[in-house]
């Protein structure tokens, strides 16, 4: 049986992995090159790490609020978009052709 604290913990742990990624992602938006990003990369890592041993709720939900309102603030406003993902250019490009039956117009009895 697990306790509230380990569930809080397990909760917590998937939202700061998705705020981490979504700050990386932001920052790859900005700086297109990787050895540039690399720096900015081990820089988000740093800010997170100094935060890791934060143990008081409220705190903690400070330091998170604080974090999303940065990651608002910085948003890239034309993020970097994989083409074949969602919104890319050449989502849903060249679809195979639907495997539903033709309808036979003529058959129809309707010239």
């Amino acid at each position: 049986m697990s306790s509230p604290a380990t569930a809080f913990s397990s909760a917590h742990r998937l939202y700061v992995k998705s705020l981490y990624r979504r700050s990386l992602k932001n920052a790859l938006d900005w700086t297109i090159r990787r050895d540039l990003w690399r720096a900015e990369a081990m820089q988000i890592r740093a800010e997170f790490e100094a935060n890791r041993d934060i143990h008081d709720p409220r705190l903690l939900a400070r330091v998170l609020e604080q974090a999303e309102a940065r990651l608002a603030e910085f948003k890239h406003p034309d993020p970097v978009i994989a083409p074949t993902a969602p919104g890319g250019t050449k989502w849903e490009r060249n679809l195979p052709p639907s495997t539903a039956p033709v309808y036979d117009h003529e058959a129809g009895g309707h010239h």
